[in-house]
């Protein structure tokens, strides 16, 4: 079994630094509107919902073409994914890097336990955004680059598992966005957390 630094791995699975999304690479002048796009998004977004809100009023208070953001966004998920990117970054960054109980140096169990929770957090303070990213498709939850290495993160976690990657699955799976939003008003935020901590237990 071999070791990175973010627990063990088996030799066939792609290091996490390999799964994280790298900031976009572009001209200034792209990068100066990408820039006013996710701010003129975000702040819409904030005002008057992520639902209420339509790409020509983003590209509006853009001050940019309609054609140039669908080009470079898709469509609205696209939109909501790029402006995820940075926080996921963020998150990212503090699983492989940060001090233990989330980044490396603490014991499996409290790793995961730790993710859990700062997933959770991260998860209701963008929860509109997180879940059109992961419903505007069939099965876009999975395809998200995100997705990727928070399963990666979960699974290297869960290594004495008798299948890591399929109780990577099954855990991430109570934290997909449309779920947790449709049971939140009925559960509440503390029964829903703990949940996911005593499934974390039963997986290791």
């Amino acid at each position: 079994m071999a070791h990175d630094s973010n627990g063990p791995r088996s030799d066939s699975a792609m290091p996490l630094e390999l799964l994280r999304t790298p900031p976009p690479k572009e001209r200034a002048d792209a990068a100066r509107n990408r820039a006013a796009v996710l701010e003129a998004a975000a702040r819409l977004f904030a005002e008057h919902g992520v639902e209420a809100v339509s790409m020509e009023q983003v590209a509006a208070a853009a001050g940019v073409g309609k054609g140039t953001l669908f080009r470079r966004f898709g469509d609205k998920s696209g939109l909501a994914a790029a402006l995820l990117d940075a926080r996921e970054r963020v998150l990212q960054e503090a699983v492989m890097h940060g001090p233990p109980p989330l980044g490396p140096g603490a014991p499996a169990d409290e790793r995961l336990a730790a993710f859990l929770d700062a997933y959770f957090d991260y998860l209701l303070e963008h929860l509109a955004l997180v879940r059109m990213s992961e419903t505007a498709t069939p099965g876009a939850r999975y395809r998200i680059g995100a997705y990727r290495f928070w399963h990666r993160h979960v699974a290297i976690l869960l290594a004495t598992a008798p299948d890591p990657d399929q109780a990577a699955h099954a855990l991430l799976a109570p934290l997909a966005a449309d779920h947790v939003a449709a049971l939140l008003p009925e559960l509440g935020e503390e029964r829903m957390r703990a949940g996911l901590l005593r499934l974390a237990r039963s997986a290791m």
